[in-house]
């Protein structure tokens, strides 16, 4: 695993990168697909915020945040979140088959959406937008439960995927009640 850690407003020491490190081996040590660890140690006023981002090869992230008024108690209490999320994300695997993807059909991809609106067909020409941020996410077919599974263990508000039921794209967002929201094209 490759630990990339970066330090701002404050110095990082030898001592600090060293604790970082070992805490790390402890989710290492549950999760072996961690390829990658970014970390970032900060100081703003008097809170000391550790942020840890892990990276696997099929595309999974987990990030996570602490913040305390000591940096190593934020390093173990971020680590210890980090241990949390991915000792769940192993639990839920297990609980899951893996689904072989169909073939998919056609091009869905248009210039002109055409939708009809109380028995009138309307066309709407795409207008290009101003993109500032670009990500690309391995796209492999999900259900919706392991869609929502991958959304809790990160800090994202939304999760664009391809449902292995229907081979259409969803979006599984969180509400404001802990609870989560599917929006599923209707043709």
């Amino acid at each position: 695993m490759q630990v990339s850690v970066a330090a701002r407003h404050m110095d990082l020491t030898d001592g600090l990168r060293d604790h970082v490190e070992r805490a790390l081996e402890k989710v290492t040590s549950h999760f072996d697909r961690v390829t990658d660890a970014d970390v970032v140690l900060s100081v703003e006023k008097h809170r000391h915020i550790a942020e840890i981002t892990l990276k696997a090869p099929n595309g999974l992230r987990i990030h996570s945040s602490e913040s305390t008024d000591d940096m190593y108690s934020s390093v173990d209490a971020v680590v210890e979140k980090l241990d949390r999320q991915a000792r769940r994300y192993k639990d839920r695997l297990t609980r899951f088959h893996a689904r072989t993807p169909e073939p998919s059909t056609g091009d869905y991809h248009h210039d002109i959406i055409e939708f009809e609106e109380n028995g009138s067909s309307t066309a709407v020409e795409l207008r290009p937008h101003r993109v500032v941020v670009r990500k690309q996410l391995p796209m492999r077919p999900m259900t919706a439960d392991e869609a929502a599974m991958l959304l809790d263990l990160g800090d994202d508000e939304f999760l664009a995927f391809q449902n292995a039921d229907t081979l259409r794209m969803n979006v599984i967002y969180k509400r404001h009640d802990h609870t989560f929201g599917l929006i599923e094209p209707q043709f």
